[in-house]
């Protein structure tokens, strides 16, 4: 990606939401905790690619995962702090998309 002196960080984290899927597996973590299978129905996405994204977000701080030690085990992917951030950004894109696309 060719780097700009406008304004480095929203190129950065324009390069980081705006990969394939990962606004709407951010979308679809607002509603709190989730399991890899309950996301992975909600979007028509591959579970590679989710995991590759999950994992991403995860690297970035944005994304939590939190292994359970149960029998069998449980893992939930839920938001951070800073993930929880974006939800005013992304429910505002929401209701631009609602009113004119």
């Amino acid at each position: 990606m060719k780097e700009t002196t406008l304004c480095p960080r929203l190129a950065k984290a324009m390069e980081m939401i705006g990969k394939r899927w990962t606004a709407l597996i951010l979308y679809q973590l607002l509603d709190g905790p989730q399991r890899f299978n309950a996301i992975e129905s909600a979007l028509p996405i591959s579970g590679r690619l989710l995991s590759e994204r999950l994992k991403e977000l995860e690297k970035e701080g944005i994304v939590l995962r939190t292994v359970y030690s149960e029998v069998p085990v449980r893992v939930e992917y839920s938001l951070t702090d800073k993930g929880l951030a974006l939800s005013g950004a992304i429910r505002e894109i929401e209701d631009w998309s609602k009113e004119w696309l």
